[in-house]
């Protein structure tokens, strides 16, 4: 496919040519993950769900395959930031061969704080490949009910 700008058209063809020829699905991109691997390293971003209601904010992040001391959870200049590290190694050794392995599973998200939650009563639980953190709201004052005065 051509380059050219064809009249009636300001938009070059070269964004035609990459989704056309198939180079956002080549190997190269496409494989990228698998090359990691091939590595002994993983970094997947975790799924999260945020769930707001009256009283907090609930973030369940899918981490499986971890465990609760493999997590750091920090607040720092309104963000929280989740991040956990895992590194495994394994050795096999028999009479004719000795075999090693390892792996290294990392990943980091970071959370702008809403202005409303409560950042230093924020609690954390690890269950069933599930990171569950409850983000409490600040207690909002009622409202006054209006009032008129009357001028004298």
């Amino acid at each position: 496919m051509s380059t050219e700008i064809k009249k009636g058209k300001s938009f070059p063809t070269l964004v035609n040519d990459f989704f056309e020829n198939g180079k956002l699905f080549s190997p190269v991109i496409h494989d990228l993950e698998n090359r990691l691997l091939d590595f002994g390293l993983k970094s997947k971003i975790p799924s999260v769900n945020i769930k707001e209601n009256g009283v907090d904010f609930k973030i369940e992040l899918a981490a499986p395959g971890l465990e609760k001391n493999d997590f750091k959870i920090e607040v720092e200049g309104g963000l929280l930031v989740i991040s956990a590290e895992k590194q495994e190694e394994k050795t096999d050794e028999k009479e004719n061969y000795r075999r090693k392995e390892f792996s290294y599973n990392f990943f980091k998200r970071s959370f702008d704080l809403p202005e409303n939650s409560v950042p230093e009563k924020i609690e954390a639980k690890y269950e069933n490949g599930i990171l569950k953190l409850i983000l409490p709201k600040k207690e909002v004052a009622p409202a006054t009910p209006k009032k008129e005065i009357a001028v004298l």
